[in-house]
């Protein structure tokens, strides 16, 4: 069973080298990322589309399995005041689930205002609405992951 923690407290248990996948857990999707092997970098993956947690966990591994990931990064949707409401728990729910199907360490990161700011940015980027709704999920994945890895850099250089 793997171990769910705040991203820091995660971090010493991945290896020095090894891809993230980055998730961001909607109600209807689960955008994916993945980073590169240094860390660097988060790209966006794919959609999933959320049927039962069986179905959606087991596409998730692959996933990992496909780009030899050694962790995740959940984004935990925190409330503006620091509390955590519903999403955060249902979040904290699938975490602590998904850790009995896979080994690899699941870091919780905060991930306040992650959508509206990929949401801005696409339309500042003029792209159409739905098109938006499309890829709103993967881009918001990559925002989650891009700052776990971000905060990770000054870590290490800490």
């Amino acid at each position: 069973m793997g171990v769910v923690l705040p991203l820091v407290e995660a971090a010493v248990h991945w290896p020095a080298r090894g891809g993230l996948l980055g998730l961001d857990l909607g109600t209807k999707t689960i955008g994916v990322a993945a980073s590169d092997p240094d860390r660097r970098l988060a790209t966006g993956v794919e959609t999933v589309a959320r049927s039962t947690f069986t179905k959606d966990a087991a596409r998730i591994l692959a996933l990992a399995t496909e780009r030899g990931t050694v962790g995740f990064v959940l984004g935990l949707p925190i409330n503006m005041d620091g509390s955590e409401g519903p999403r955060a728990q249902s979040t904290r729910a699938f975490a602590r689930n998904f850790a009995r199907l896979t080994e690899l360490p699941i870091a919780l990161w905060d991930e306040r205002l992650s959508t509206a700011a990929v949401e801005r940015g696409l339309i500042e980027a003029d792209m159409r609405r739905d098109r938006r709704a499309e890829v709103i999920d993967q881009h918001a994945a990559m925002f989650i992951l891009q700052g776990a890895l971000d905060r990770l850099a000054v870590l290490k250089r800490e």
